[in-house]
């Protein structure tokens, strides 16, 4: 069964299209990244996911309801934590999970909520006295206290230190593994490609690329670079004749050379019959980073 279907969405604010026409299916059981940089739509569109917003056209389905008709009905099926969420400070831990826990009708027990998401020692703490990481595993027990097939996670771990990102990524893992489906927005790259099942990337309103990780690579990044600093200058043509380099650019006082296939040896090897010192010397491959870059370029973008 497919979690979300949009068809044809769009959401106008004035002359500002927001949302542009966005085609986009994502499959239950899975965990799902909305990529974008800011002024994208992506939190435009997530916010018509959730019932929060209502598209200007187009129609969407969540766990085959209307968000807007059936928000009442989606709600119990359906947790979010929002960019920026926030529960009374001087409660405690479990203080606030049962104060959410009695907005449902049916919800989990919240002691054994508490043991799987690693705050039982916790529970007794105030959340204003808690760190980052913990007060973002907070949110996900209030999202996951009624039980949801799917949940809404914007920018969960945008403020944290790396030991409680890993821990994050670990208790997402352990829920796709007991079948819910999971929708992320995220600005780094690297939690995507560590936690996404399928990515899709959203620019000015529409979808520009969606497939797993692997396959947008494949299509929009494919190469190895070659970072090389030398003792003697070097003419970037001469290099461009190298079988299998692709691009040959100056990068400051790198020299960046991308290729595909095993291209790297060549060029060391040419460098060295002309008598030319490689200093220093860089491979990357392809990422995910260099599709986004790619595809939606390098320039700073205001917020949404």
């Amino acid at each position: 069964m497919n979690a979300v279907i949009c068809r044809e969405v769009h959401r106008h604010f004035g002359d500002v299209r927001a949302v542009d026409g966005v085609d986009l299916t994502i499959a239950g059981h899975q965990i799902f990244g909305l990529l974008g940089p800011n002024g994208s739509g992506k939190t435009t569109l997530l916010n018509q996911l959730q019932g929060l917003d209502t598209p200007t056209s187009g129609t969407v389905e969540v766990l085959g309801l209307d968000p807007i008709r059936q928000r009442e009905q989606l709600a119990l099926r359906m947790g979010s934590q929002l960019q920026e969420s926030t529960t009374i400070p001087r409660l405690t831990v479990a203080e606030a999970v049962k104060t959410f826990a009695a907005f449902y009708p049916q919800t989990r027990e919240v002691d054994p909520l508490l043991a799987e998401l690693g705050l039982t020692p916790k529970a007794g703490t105030r959340i204003e006295r808690l760190s980052g990481g913990q007060r973002q595993r907070v949110f996900i027990a209030l999202a996951l206290i009624h039980d949801p097939e799917l949940l809404f996670l914007d920018e969960l771990t945008s403020a944290v230190d790396p030991q409680a990102r890993l821990a994050i990524w670990d208790v997402l893992r352990d829920l796709r593994g007991q079948g819910r489906t999971i929708v992320i927005t995220t600005h780094s790259m690297a939690e995507a490609e560590a936690l996404c099942d399928r990515i899709a990337i959203i620019d000015h309103g529409r979808i520009i690329a969606e497939g797993t990780c692997a396959e947008l690579i494949a299509r929009h990044a494919s190469g190895t670079t070659l970072r090389l600093q030398t003792g003697a200058p070097v003419d970037p043509e001469s290099l461009k004749t190298v079988d299998g380099v692709t691009a040959v650019t100056r990068d400051g006082s790198d020299l960046v050379i991308v290729g595909q296939g095993q291209f790297s040896p060549k060029v060391m090897a040419k460098l060295a019959a002309e008598s030319i010192e490689v200093t220093s010397m860089n491979i990357q491959e392809a990422s995910l980073e260099d599709v986004f870059l790619n595809l939606t370029g390098r320039a700073m973008r205001e917020g949404e």
